[in-house]
């Protein structure tokens, strides 16, 4: 007897295929062409959209309860973690209590305790299961340390996710200098501090021929910078949340918490840049930045409260909302979701194409909840989006052909 799983009656939403009506094979926990076999298991999709599960690239925290919610099948967590994951035996602990409901593919520590000086054992921690390295919520400030893990991951054919803010510049700043920060009488630091460390990262990785990822590129500068950089064919992709596709640092008034994040929340041009970045292809992922805050680490004074925020929860409904508005198509953004992030870390998923894990979800798009850090599935709920009405839940979702509850 297979193990077969028929979902029928779908809007199939592909990265590598469009959108179309049509059924969905899962035999023994691969998408498979085919009618199936007589005795596999039915499911009606009611006409609702059929995607590839979420690959979460670079949360700070495990939320098996908030990734559910979010529609997220696999999380690559940053080496933040405790301990920190810059040895072998850490990485393959993380990389196996996940599953099989949510697999987690680490990301190893480039340098020892991420402390930006030795580099960590960067060839043994991919042999337990890093699917990349990286620096972490840092910057490497040293810019020969930078250059030896980047060749390093080179010669391991790895790629190294990076944090671009020059700590010189940034130092005690909780917000980016502007109007917003001089009004309310915050450590601010200039927004070039991204710009600053993109370039040198960008330098540093031409030089070298590594696979570079920039976690979260927040600004105009730093946009142009990575476009650039791709147009001279250096291997760099870059990723975004939706807090600083949807947010500018005015949302930081009356001192919210909530919207304290790292980087910090920019302008309103520098919004508009990303979306224009997201809308002509720079942008290659967009995952949640998941990074939960309980009350004691929030209800603060804004300069003393920790950076983060709640958002695997909110990522898919608020992604779909950039749908709705006309900045990317559905197929596109299912590339940002999975396929983009599943390249970063070099796996094979996050499309629908025949071969794939059976690792899909059904969604409802416009199924409306309103967003309530008090309620938010999760460990936590502090969202910059809390009271925000939005579109779309996940109905049903399966890892490998099993059925996620």
């Amino acid at each position: 007897m297979s193990d077969a799983l028929l979902l029928f009656n779908a809007r199939l939403v592909c990265p590598a295929g469009g959108e179309r009506a049509g059924d969905l094979l899962i035999v023994d926990g691969v998408i498979t062409e085919g009618d199936g076999p007589h005795d596999a298991r039915i499911v009606d999709c009611g006409g609702r959209l059929l995607a590839p599960g979420i690959v979460d690239l670079g949360v700070g925290t495990i939320d098996r309860a908030a990734a559910r919610a979010g529609g997220i099948v696999r999380v690559a967590p940053l080496p933040d973690q405790s301990p920190v994951l810059d040895e072998p035996g850490a990485v393959q602990r993380l990389a196996l209590i996940g599953r099989p409901d949510l697999w987690i593919h680490p990301i190893a520590a480039a340098t020892r305790g991420l402390q930006g000086t030795d580099l960590a054992e960067m060839a043994v921690c991919r042999s337990a299961g890093a699917r990349a390295v990286g620096t972490g919520r840092r910057w490497i400030a040293d810019s020969g340390v930078m250059h030896r893990v980047l060749a390093y991951a080179r010669d391991l054919d790895i790629t190294v996710v990076a944090h671009a803010e020059d700590a010189g510049l940034v130092g005690d700043a909780v917000a980016s200098a502007g109007e917003t920060a001089s009004r309310l009488g915050l450590p601010a630091a200039p927004a070039l501090a991204e710009a600053l460390a993109i370039a040198r990262d960008l330098m540093l990785a031409e030089d070298t021929g590594a696979r570079l990822h920039l976690r979260c590129v927040t600004t105009a500068a730093g946009f142009a910078l990575v476009k650039a950089a791709k147009a001279r064919g250096v291997r760099v992709t870059c990723g975004t949340t939706p807090a600083y596709l949807l947010l500018s640092d005015i949302a930081m008034s009356d001192f919210r918490t909530f919207a304290h994040l790292s980087p910090p929340l920019r302008s309103e041009a520098d919004r508009q840049a990303a979306l224009a970045a997201l809308a002509d292809g720079t942008i290659d992922v967009l995952s949640s930045g998941h990074d939960p805050r309980g009350p004691e680490e929030k209800r603060l004074p804004y300069a003393d409260a920790t950076a983060g925020a709640a958002d695997a929860a909110t990522l898919l409904a608020l992604s779909l909302g950039l749908v709705r508005d006309g900045h990317v198509s559905l197929p596109r953004l299912f590339a940002l979701l999975a396929t983009g992030p599943a390249s970063v870390l070099g796996l094979e998923t996050g499309t629908l194409a025949p071969g794939m894990p059976g690792d899909v979800i059904l969604i409802d798009e416009h199924a409306p909840w309103r967003i309530d850090a008090d309620t938010l599935p999760g460990q936590a709920g502090n969202t910059p989006f809390d009271g925000l009405p939005v579109q779309g839940r996940v109905k049903a979702m399966w890892k490998g052909g099993r059925e996620i509850n």
